[in-house]
C-alpha cells in the first residue's frame, strides 16, 4: 500500500508540475476572436443593444476608422496590414505574408468559422449565404493552395463544439453568413443574432479569463464622408471604458501582434497607432 501511495504522489506531483510549467502564450490573452459585421456607421451600431452592451463592458474604441470602400479590402488589411491592391469586392488571389504566417512561424493555432462554408478548400464567390470577399484567409494564395493549412478554414458548425472541448486556437476568426452579418439584413437583425450566439460566451468567466472578443465591422455605411465603424473589445483582462485616439484597422493587427510577440508583416500594422491603456 505505501508503495502504492508513493506513486499516487509522484504522479500528481508530476502532472502538478507539467502543468504549473506550462507557459503563457499572450502578453495579455491566449486566445482572440474577431467577428466582422458589415456596412454600419458607427452611430448606428453603438444604438443596438448588444453592441453597445460589449462597448460598454469593454472597451469602446470610438474614433475607429476602415481604410477604403468596398468592404474586402478591409478583410485584406486586418489579415495582412494593408489593402494589398484591392480595391473591389470580386474574386482575388493575394499573394502577401498574412497573420497565418507569422502566427505558425511560432508555432500557434489558428482556426476560421464561416457560416455555410462548403469546406474542401473552396474557392468559389459564394455558396448559400456564405460570401468568400468576406473570408479573407481563402484569399491567400499561400493558404488557398495548401490543404494543410486551408483544412482551417471550416463551417461555423464547429465553433460550439470547439468551445465546449476546450479546442480553441490562438487566433480565431469568425465569418458570419450574408444574413448574421448584417448585409443582406440590417445592424438590428445582426445584433439578435450576435446577441444570441456569443451573448452567452462573453458570460464564460473560465473561456473570458484568457480570451479576448473584438467586434467590428468592414466599413461604415455610406460611401462619403469618414469611414468610421463601431469597434469594441472585451475580456477578464480589458480596463472598461471609452477609448477616443483614432485608430484603423491595422491597429488591431498589431495589437494581435504584440501580444504574442510575432514581430510585423513591414505594412500598416507596423505603423498604426499602437492601442494602449486598456489593460487591466
Amino acid at each position: 500500500m505505501k508503495i502504492i501511495r508513493l506513486l499516487s504522489i509522484l504522479i500528481l506531483g508530476l502532472l502538478s508540475t507539467q502543468v504549473l510549467a506550462s507557459p503563457t502564450t499572450g502578453k495579455y490573452f491566449d486566445h482572440v476572436i474577431t467577428v466582422i459585421f458589415e456596412n454600419t456607421d458607427y452611430a448606428d451600431a453603438i444604438q443596438q443593444p448588444f453592441f453597445s452592451q460589449l462597448a460598454k463592458s469593454g472597451v469602446n474604441l470610438s474614433n475607429f476608422m476602415a481604410l477604403a470602400h468596398p468592404s474586402q479590402g478591409n478583410y485584406i488589411a486586418l489579415t495582412s496590414g494593408d489593402l494589398n491592391g484591392v480595391r473591389g469586392d470580386g474574386k482575388i488571389n493575394v499573394n502577401a505574408r498574412n497573420i497565418v504566417d507569422l502566427l505558425e512561424s511560432k508555432g500557434l493555432t489558428w482556426k476560421v468559422y464561416a457560416e455555410d462554408f462548403p469546406g474542401n478548400c473552396f474557392t468559389g464567390t459564394s455558396s448559400g449565404n456564405y460570401a468568400r470577399k468576406h473570408n479573407p484567409f481563402i484569399s491567400y494564395v499561400d493558404i488557398q493552395q495548401n490543404p494543410t493549412r486551408c483544412a482551417n478554414i471550416v463551417d461555423a458548425s464547429q465553433f460550439d463544439s470547439d468551445i465546449q472541448s476546450g479546442n480553441l486556437a490562438n487566433y480565431i476568426f469568425y465569418v458570419p453568413n450574408m444574413q448574421n452579418d448584417g448585409h443582406d439584413t440590417d445592424v438590428s437583425f445582426a445584433d439578435n443574432w450576435y446577441s444570441q450566439k456569443f451573448g452567452g460566451i462573453v458570460k464564460n468567466p473560465a473561456l473570458m479569463n484568457n480570451t479576448i472578443l473584438i467586434s467590428t465591422f468592414d466599413e461604415s455605411g455610406g460611401y462619403f464622408g469618414a469611414n468610421q465603424i463601431y469597434t469594441s473589445i472585451v475580456g477578464s483582462m480589458i480596463k472598461p471604458g471609452d477609448l477616443s485616439t483614432e485608430f484603423t484597422i491595422p491597429s488591431l493587427l498589431r495589437m494581435i501582434e504584440e501580444n504574442f510577440s510575432l514581430g510585423d508583416l513591414g505594412k500598416q500594422d507596423a505603423t498604426a497607432n499602437q492601442i494602449t491603456g486598456i489593460w487591466q
